[in-house]
C-alpha cells in the first residue's frame, strides 16, 4: 500500500456577503422630530413673552405701575393715663364704637379731690390778703397825716421856744432875769429842736412805709396769681381722672379691668377713627411718572379682591430706608444695589360701599395710571438756559 504525500486541494472560500444597504428613516419619526423642535421653540418664546410682561418690558410696557407693597393706614391713637391710682369704672368693651368726649375710664378721684379744694382755700385766703391791702393802704396814708400835723406841732413850739430865748437873752442883759432862767429857756429851745428833727423824721417814716404798703400789692397780687394756677392745675388733676375718647371711632382691646391700679402713662385702650388711607412703597424705578393727584385703584385682599379708588396725595421726601432706625451706611463693606421704595400716600375717594370695611392694616394692591401728566409749569416755571459762553479766540 502506497502512501500519497501529495497534499490535500485548498478549500474554496465562501463568497463574501453583500454590504446591507442603510434603510431609509420611517416618515413619521421625521415629522415628530420636526413637531419637537417647534413646539419647544413656542415653549421658549411664551416663556420670553410671558416674562417681559411680568416685568412691563417692552413690548409690554404700560403707564399704570402697581405694586403689592401697600397696606391701610388710620390714626391709631393709644389711649393712657396722667395719673395713678386704682380704676372705679370702665364703661367700655372691646371694639366698641364710641364719640368724642364720651366717658371711657374713671379713676379714683378722692385725693384730686380733696387737693382742689385746698387749692380753693388757699386762693381765697391770698384773695383776703390782697383785699386787705387797701385798708393797709388807707391805715399808712392816715399815719402820714398824723405824723405831718406832728411836724406842725413840732415846728411851732420851736418858733415859740426860739422866741422866748430871744426875750430872756434881752432880759439877762439889763439884769431882769438870773442866769438860771437863760439857761433854762436855751435848753427849751433845743428841746423844741431835737422835736422838731423827730417829727421830720417820723414823716418819712410814714412815707416809707406807704411805699412799702404799695410795693407789697405786687406780692399779694402774685400769690393769687399763684394760688390761682394751683387751682387750674388742681382741676386738670380732678378732670384727667375721667380719660374720654378724643374723637369718634371704633375701639380696639380694652386691656385695663375696674379695681386694677395704674401707674402714670399706663396704655389702656387704643381708637381708631374712621380716616383711612393707603401708604403704598413703590419701588425707585417705578416713580419717574407719579405725580400727585394722579388716580389711583387698589385691590383690596380681604374683601376677595373688591377694587376701590383714591387720588395720589403726597410723596415722601425720602425713601423708607431713610427713615428707619439704622439707616443703612453703603459706604463701608461690599455694595449690593438694592432698589429702595418710595412711599406714597393715597386718599381714599369718598362715597365707596366698601370704603367703610376698611381698617388699619389690611394688605392691598395699588395702581397708579402715570398717563395723565399734570402741568405744574405755571406754579413752578423752567429756569431760563444759561447763557452761552464765548470761546476766547472768537472774542474781539
Amino acid at each position: 500500500m502506497t502512501e500519497n504525500n501529495n497534499p490535500p486541494p485548498a478549500a474554496t472560500p465562501a463568497p463574501a456577503p453583500a454590504p446591507a444597504t442603510p434603510a431609509a428613516a420611517p416618515q413619521p419619526e421625521r415629522r415628530l422630530q420636526w413637531l419637537s423642535t417647534i413646539a419647544f421653540a413656542f415653549v421658549a418664546v411664551v416663556g420670553v413673552l410671558v416674562v417681559l410682561y411680568a416685568w412691563r418690558l417692552p413690548p409690554f410696557t404700560s403707564p399704570i405701575v402697581t405694586t403689592e407693597n401697600a397696606t391701610v393706614r388710620g390714626q391709631v391713637t393709644v389711649i393712657g393715663t396722667q395719673l395713678s391710682g386704682y380704676v372705679v369704672e370702665v364703661n367700655v368693651q372691646d371694639f366698641m364704637d364710641v364719640k368724642a368726649g364720651q366717658l371711657l375710664v374713671r379713676i379714683d378721684d378722692r385725693i384730686y379731690q380733696q387737693r382742689y379744694e385746698q387749692a380753693l382755700a388757699q386762693l381765697a385766703a391770698q384773695e383776703a390778703a390782697l383785699s386787705n391791702w387797701a385798708q393797709q393802704r388807707a391805715s399808712s396814708e392816715a399815719g402820714i397825716a398824723v405824723s405831718r400835723a406832728a411836724l406842725a406841732n413840732a415846728e411851732a413850739q420851736a418858733k415859740k421856744s426860739a422866741a422866748d430865748l430871744n426875750r430872756v437873752e434881752q432880759l439877762v442883759a439889763d439884769g431882769s432875769l438870773s442866769q438860771r432862767e437863760f439857761d433854762q429857756s436855751r435848753a427849751t429851745q433845743a428841746q423844741m429842736a431835737a422835736a422838731l428833727a423827730q417829727a421830720k423824721a417820723n414823716v418819712d417814716i410814714s412815707q416809707q412805709s406807704v411805699q412799702s404798703v404799695v410795693v407789697n400789692k405786687q406780692a399779694l397780687a402774685a400769690a393769687v396769681a399763684n394760688a390761682e394756677a394751683a387751682v387750674k392745675a388742681a382741676k386738670i388733676d380732678l378732670d384727667n381722672t375721667r380719660i374720654v375718647a378724643p374723637s369718634d371711632g371704633q375701639l380696639g382691646q380694652v386691656t385695663v379691668r375696674q379695681g386694677a391700679f395704674v401707674n402714670s402713662g399706663s396704655q389702656l385702650m387704643a381708637v381708631v377713627p374712621r380716616q383711612l388711607w393707603v401708604i403704598a412703597n413703590f419701588k425707585e424705578t417705578q416713580m419717574n411718572g407719579v405725580q400727585e393727584g394722579q388716580s389711583a385703584t387698589f385691590h383690596v385682599d380681604a374683601l376677595d379682591g373688591a377694587v376701590l379708588t383714591g387720588q395720589v396725595e403726597r410723596i415722601s421726601p425720602a425713601t423708607g430706608s431713610e427713615f428707619s432706625v439704622l439707616p443703612a451706611d453703603n459706604a463701608t463693606g461690599n455694595y449690593l444695589k438694592i432698589a429702595q421704595r418710595i412711599p406714597v400716600r393715597i386718599r381714599i375717594d369718598a362715597g365707596q360701599a366698601n370704603a367703610r370695611r376698611l381698617v388699619p392694616g389690611m394688605s392691598v394692591v395699588v395702581s397708579v395710571d402715570t398717563s395723565a401728566v399734570l402741568n405744574d409749569s405755571a406754579e413752578n416755571p423752567a429756569p431760563p438756559p444759561p447763557p452761552k459762553k464765548i470761546p476766547e479766540k472768537a472774542r474781539p
